[in-house]
């Protein structure tokens, strides 16, 4: 399962809040992405299946990964920075 950092979190936060759909949680998932390997998207899901992995970060951020989206993803980190 993915983490994310307090910074991503908070970021995300604001996002939902902007958006007025605090009810949603953050998708991250990974897709074949042809001779170049994967690639990732993110999204506001309100879609939960029973089998999605969740786990909750900073304020409230929920964030739910597929099952296979997971063992791509295990270990890794999301992070924000704003800036270069």
């Amino acid at each position: 399962m993915i983490t994310l950092t307090d910074s991503a979190a908070i970021k995300v936060k604001e996002l939902l809040t902007a958006e007025g759909a605090s009810d949603l949680a953050l998708r991250v998932a990974v897709r074949p992405g042809g001779c170049s390997g994967f690639s990732y998207e993110m999204f506001f899901d309100g879609d939960i299946a029973a089998d999605d992995q969740q786990a909750t970060f900073g304020d409230a951020v929920r964030v739910v990964v597929d099952p296979a989206s997971a063992q791509l993803l295990e270990g890794a980190t999301l992070d924000y920075k704003d800036g270069l």
